[in-house]
């Protein structure tokens, strides 16, 4: 099985202007290098059949993303309505402003399938593809943003990956993010 960087992740993984927030002490090569040769300790089924979730211990300084949100950080909250490409459409997003999270303790890779994203219009050369990483301090996934969810429903034209919205794991969702927030250092 081949993994690389698709051309929608490396920008937000690894940006030209380095941010706290983002996978550190790694370059993307070194990165797609570890992907390749290092067994996961754990594979889990993402939210649909082309995507999948490779547990990896955190092998950088790379810091956890989402942050419980208390009395005493909740000053620290921020929102702007952003999009992730200049063809989405901006939506509503919070995070933390002034904060030190703890370094994460595992680096989750989110997986498509080539065929996946052949179907969003980006050709890869290789069996999967990178799409995003969550940082997190436990070997768990981090449960889709609702607003995610939604743009995926939307369909590729819009940003997403055409996956219906699942009911169920969106009010999962909305429990999780209710009481968290990334943070942007």
């Amino acid at each position: 099985m081949s993994i690389v960087l698709t051309d929608f992740a490396r920008p937000r993984l690894f940006p030209r202007e380095p941010r706290r927030n983002t996978i550190q002490d790694c370059t993307p090569e070194a990165f797609e290098h570890h992907l390749n040769t290092v067994t996961p300790l754990n594979v889990l089924d993402g939210y649909a059949p082309f995507c999948k979730l490779h547990v990896h211990r955190n092998w950088t300084s790379t810091r956890c993303l989402a942050v419980p949100v208390t009395e005493a950080n909740r000053h620290l909250l921020r929102s702007d309505y952003e999009a992730r490409t200049r063809d989405e459409l901006p939506v509503l997003v919070r995070w933390f402003e002034e904060l030190e999270p703890p370094v994460a303790g595992y680096l989750i890779p989110i997986l498509y399938s080539r065929e996946q994203l052949a179907k969003e219009g980006s050709i890869i050369d290789a069996d999967w593809g990178v799409v995003g990483c969550m940082y997190t301090a436990e070997p768990e996934e981090t449960p889709m943003a609702p607003i995610t969810m939604m743009r995926n429903a939307l369909g590729v034209e819009e940003g997403g990956s055409g996956v219906p919205l699942d009911r169920e794991a969106y009010f999962r969702s909305v429990e999780f993010w209710r009481t968290h927030a990334n943070w942007r250092g």
